[in-house]
């Protein structure tokens, strides 16, 4: 379900939001959290009312009793709305928000129910509004790794408040030892520039944009440019000069030497990006392994680029093309080992290298990898799929049955990962002879995508078949 604008839903609901806008106006809070409500009830992926209505809400609490007790009361996590939304949560994400926003409809910032609304909000392909609610969990709990890293990369998924996830991430990397996972959560958040998506800020009075709060105007101009995935090749161009004229008064300026190597890379000036990433290196003798790694992922790129610019109608194409692919797979997993030496904890690094072995065949090498990569949560699913793979690879089908059903089970919504899971899962039981438990995998896609992959085939052809 994707988020939806004011425009996307239905006029009648358009209606009676603009009734819950005028009691908020009026600040009728209670009239207009009833009014907000109403209206996700039937949009749940109306984005900005979903804005207004956290600010609602918080205004509303703002205004209630806060004694002791009726926080310890409110904020409990075994409350039978709580109870019940839990257990929506995994066969209808959007009844479980629902139930959720009930709770935060008298307890703004119930921590129980803003983790709910993130589950259903994910399940539900809802980003932004996971967005939220993970900001307030993250304000309660501001030293809580894993869930600081969850809202980092999902502002960075989001090209989010990354200037609000950078506080909360740069306290932890401060007051921490090196951390990998934190190393690789700010790399993310790199990407993502000082955005806010305006009219929000953790329940705040929504009101201004990005613009507000930068000084120079045209610095608001270049960022948004910047933001933008495909850059057009004159503002690149002016970029790439404004950073250059820059980098002559300010040759200590890292992270602007770091933003020239990522549009040397759009530019495909791959000798110029490494030239600057190195450049970081010999400033920093200690920077974390994201440059490490965008050294590498801009050399790859490189390969990528060679191999796009040879002439299709040689004669020896294909085994100039199969010897670029091997120069670049050896590459990578020549220094991806590096870094599975020097960061021998990062879990994340040796996900990577499982895929690197993968590709390669090396499927007991990759096997070991994987293994260890479950234990990262935010790799753990993907590392069992590569996993059952290897197990299928290796004629063991009853362990890659296993692996894959236990992936299902931790995926509650049906994204497509857990599609990818249910097909592979269907192939292996088809592998096996199990034909009728095979097609019942091919028909929970077949349902909702008859376009996935080779699935509307296999389907046609068994009924065809009876």
């Amino acid at each position: 379900m994707a988020e939806k604008t004011i425009n996307d839903i239905a006029p009648d609901m358009r209606r009676l939001h603009a009734k819950a806008m005028e009691a908020a106006q009026r600040e009728n809070w209670d009239y207009a959290v009833t009014l907000f409500a109403q209206v996700l009830e039937r949009e749940p992926g109306f984005f900005e009312g979903r804005k207004s209505l956290r600010i609602a809400q918080a205004k509303k609490g703002a205004g209630a009793s806060t004694g002791f007790f009726k926080k310890m009361m409110s904020n409990a996590g075994s409350s039978p709305q709580i109870a019940k939304a839990k257990m929506a949560l995994n066969k209808n994400p959007a009844e479980a928000m629902a139930i959720a926003e009930q709770v935060l409809n008298g307890d703004s910032n119930n921590t129980f129910a803003h983790r709910i609304i993130v589950d259903a909000a994910e399940a539900m392909q809802m980003p932004k509004t996971a967005v939220m609610s993970l900001e307030v969990l993250v304000h309660a709990s501001p030293k809580d790794k894993p869930l600081v890293i969850e809202f980092a990369n999902m502002v960075a998924a989001t090209n989010g408040k990354a200037e609000t996830a950078e506080h909360y991430l740069d306290e932890l990397i401060r007051t921490s030892a090196f951390d990998p996972d934190l190393a690789q959560a700010q790399k993310n958040l790199s990407a993502c520039k000082i955005l806010d998506e305006g009219g929000y800020n953790a329940l705040a009075d929504g009101s201004g944009s990005y613009r507000d709060i930068l000084k120079n105007k045209e610095e608001a101009v270049s960022l948004e440019q910047e933001k933008k995935v495909q850059k057009t090749e004159d503002v690149t161009e002016r970029l790439i000069g404004e950073y250059e004229a820059r980098l002559e008064a300010e040759p200590e300026n890292l992270k602007m030497i770091r933003s020239l190597a990522e549009l040397y890379t759009q530019k495909n000036n791959f000798d110029g990006a490494l030239q600057m990433y190195q450049r970081i290196l010999d400033a920093n003798p200690g920077s974390d392994a994201t440059i490490e790694r965008a050294m590498m992922e801009t050399t790859v790129r490189k390969f990528d680029f060679e191999r796009a610019q040879l002439d299709a109608t040689a004669p020896d194409h294909a085994e100039q093309t199969a010897n670029l692919t091997a120069q670049k797979l050896a590459y990578a997993t020549a220094e991806c080992q590096k870094r599975v030496e020097k960061y021998p904890t990062d879990l994340a690094i040796r996900y990577e290298m499982g895929v690197l072995h993968f590709q390669a065949g090396k499927i007991a090498e990759a096997i070991g990898e994987f293994q260890k990569a479950q234990s990262n949560p935010h790799k753990r699913v993907a590392a069992m799929s590569y996993l059952a793979q290897c197990f299928a690879q290796r004629g063991m089908n009853d362990s890659a049955v296993r692996t894959l059903q236990n992936a299902i089970k931790e995926k509650p919504g049906f994204d497509e990962e857990k599609k990818d899971l249910i097909y592979h899962l269907g192939c292996v039981l088809e592998k096996m002879g199990k034909k009728a438990e095979a097609i019942e995998q091919f028909l929970i896609i077949y349902e909702t995508d008859i376009n996935y992959r080779d699935v509307g085939a296999k389907v046609d052809a068994h009924y065809a078949g009876q």
